[in-house]
């Protein structure tokens, strides 16, 4: 599968395409595994995909954002499989605790000074003209010719 091959590489170019080191993935994947086997005991049938390709699926959409369509596909998937297979794995490793955020207060405690750049991606309408009477051009009347009469 696909984790056999980056397996293979080095750390600079395994972290290059995941986005993580190796360390980190081997970790994020052992949450994984022991949060399977919990899941895995109340029954259900096993994924398709292994926990690293899971996780390595996961990671590809954060890091490239591929439509869940481009990755199903890639992993053959179906779509809706590669959503959950995605959202699962979120949610496990913001559960776990060791791969969440801080929270704002612990960020207003700390000594550290963080600097923000925020940068304002909202869409807005193109401005357009209106129409009117006055901008539209009318047929007359006179060109529009009818069935004739018989």
């Amino acid at each position: 599968m696909k984790f056999e091959n980056i397996d293979k590489l080095d750390s600079e170019k395994f972290r290059r395409l995941t986005g993580v080191k190796k360390k980190t993935f081997n970790e994020m994947s052992i949450i994984l595994k022991e949060a399977e086997e919990i899941k895995m005991k109340e029954g259900g049938r096993p994924h398709k995909l292994t926990i690293e390709d899971r996780l390595l699926m996961t990671l590809e959409y954060l890091r490239e954002y591929r439509t869940y369509f481009h990755i199903a596909t890639n992993y053959n998937l179906s779509e809706s499989n590669a959503f959950r297979a995605i959202k699962w794995i979120e949610n496990t490793l913001i559960q776990s605790g060791k791969f969440s955020l801080p929270g704002r207060k612990a960020l207003l405690e700390s000594d550290v000074e963080y600097e923000l750049i925020l940068i304002d991606a909202t869409e807005s309408p193109i401005e357009r003209p209106k129409k009117n009477k006055r901008n539209t051009t009318r047929a007359r009347k006179n060109d529009i010719r009818s069935k004739p009469k018989s």
